[in-house]
């Protein structure tokens, strides 16, 4: 029996601080506020330390042991991930690319009965995070590639800025990197209604220092994440230590599956499912990406 099956969701994660079964407490409630404040005001909240001191050996060791199964390949993308040939105008932020060098561990290499697995799917886990994003339930993404996976970022590698196309991401740091491996983000950089070009490109000239935060996270830290509004990224690692972490990937609607040429970009492969359901995918806005 691994570690996961034998351990209850009280005993992974520090319900006394976070009362999850109890979302409906003082102390629920208190928690559940500050994250939907914070998510409103800043684009982000982290809750720290989540998961139990006990059980943070174990959460890095099975994310170490699956990370060599990540699909790695160094890409040259913009912000926007889309095409860096795309016919853009002069000066347009799209127009600026960088080296892209981070690598996903997909969903059917994790551990059906490893720590982020379980927690991913457990309902009451679940139901914590559509309250504090303001929803009335939140769906585990169809797709069999990228519903969870972990991100690594090896020494000399970043991911390099960019939007996210949900609108919100949930994650988990489970290992530091040595050195470098710094969260930093631009909070409500840009909205549905407009794209806001120019403090775009100030971010990514060097000279957008005024809108960007850095953020402290440690392994078992739990991060909620507005990146669909949010120009963000992960900075260079550095050292001998590679940067982990874990993304939990969820929908406001059932039965999501990513595109095609997405998946095969962050996994280096479909799937039938991927096949089956190019082209039905229903957009939330008119955002660039």
């Amino acid at each position: 029996m691994s570690t996961a099956q034998a351990l209850t969701l009280d005993q992974v994660v520090d319900t006394a601080r976070y009362p999850l079964p109890e979302p409906d407490s003082a102390g629920g409630r208190a928690v559940i506020s500050r994250a939907r404040h914070e998510l409103l005001t800043l684009g982000c909240t982290v809750l720290p330390d989540f998961i139990r001191p006990a059980l943070r050996e174990a959460l890095e060791q099975e994310c170490a042991a699956i990370a060599p199964q990540a699909h790695f390949d160094v890409e040259t993308v913009n912000v926007y991930n889309i095409a860096v040939d795309s016919t853009l105008p002069a000066g347009h932020p799209g127009r600026r690319t960088f080296q892209r060098g981070n690598a996903f561990v997909p969903r059917d290499r994790v551990p059906a009965d490893s720590l982020i697995s379980r927690l991913y799917a457990d309902p009451v886990f679940q139901d914590f995070l559509a309250r504090c994003f303001g929803l009335p339930r939140l769906h585990e993404l169809a797709d069999p590639l990228s519903g969870l996976v972990l991100n690594v970022v090896a020494p000399g590698m970043e991911h390099p800025w960019h939007f996210d196309t949900n609108e919100f991401t949930v994650s988990m740091l489970t290992r530091e990197a040595q050195d470098g491996g710094v969260f930093e983000y631009c909070p409500n950089i840009r909205s549905a209604h407009d794209e806001r070009f120019d403090d775009v490109r100030d971010v990514l000239d060097g000279r957008g220092e005024r809108l960007i935060r850095r953020l402290p996270l440690h392994p078992g830290d739990l991060q909620l994440f507005k990146g669909r509004y949010s120009l963000h990224r992960v900075s260079p690692v550095h050292g001998e230590t590679a940067r982990h972490s874990a993304i939990f990937a969820y929908s406001e609607r059932p039965g999501v599956i990513g595109s095609v040429a997405r998946t095969r970009q962050l996994f280096g492969r479909v799937l039938p499912a991927h096949t089956a359901a190019e082209g039905r995918a229903v957009r939330g806005d008119q955002l660039l990406d």
